[in-house]
């Protein structure tokens, strides 16, 4: 094609571009007093109010308490006022029917804080006998101002200052 033959083209395709979409894809102008209300709550995503999955649950006095073998522990703190303090727990659990448990405990006289990491499984319950990986972000909170230690299943994973 000559370079005149493409200009006519080119003009009507910026044309085309610049112009208004169809008044089918615009919304509708409502008048300034008209309510907006929220969407409708079964569209709406869930809520993760509820304690975390790794918390104990009511059933666990059912299940036997087995071994989680932590493989790598990190003291994580953000830089807000005041600091917030999170745990990662990584490791492997004896099988995958074993599920993680995490008890976090409050701060001790000393400002020890404990986290007892161990699984629990339906003993009649077959399973395949393979590890099972895991990896957990635990939010420890806030604390009050002090020098604190923070402990897994015995060992010291860190300190800091809140």
């Amino acid at each position: 094609m000559k370079p005149i033959q493409i200009l006519p083209l080119l003009i009507v395709l910026l044309i085309a571009a610049c112009a208004p979409p169809p008044a089918a894809t615009q919304p509708p102008d409502l008048p300034p007093d008209t309510a907006v209300t929220n969407p409708p709550e079964d569209n709406m995503p869930p809520s993760y109010s509820e304690e975390p999955p790794f918390s104990p649950q009511q059933n666990d006095a059912n299940l036997t308490r087995g071994n989680a073998y932590v493989n790598k522990t990190e003291l994580l703190i953000r830089e807000s006022y005041p600091p917030q303090i999170s745990l990662g727990i990584s490791g492997d659990l004896p099988t995958p029917c074993h599920q993680l448990r995490v008890i976090i405990s409050e701060p001790d006289p000393e400002n020890k804080i404990s986290a007892d990491v161990y699984s629990v499984v339906d003993p009649g319950k077959a399973c395949i006998q393979v590890l099972e990986s895991f990896q957990e972000y635990i939010d420890l909170g806030t604390f009050p101002s002090g020098h604190y230690t923070l402990w897994v299943n015995g060992k010291q994973v860190g300190e800091f200052d809140s």
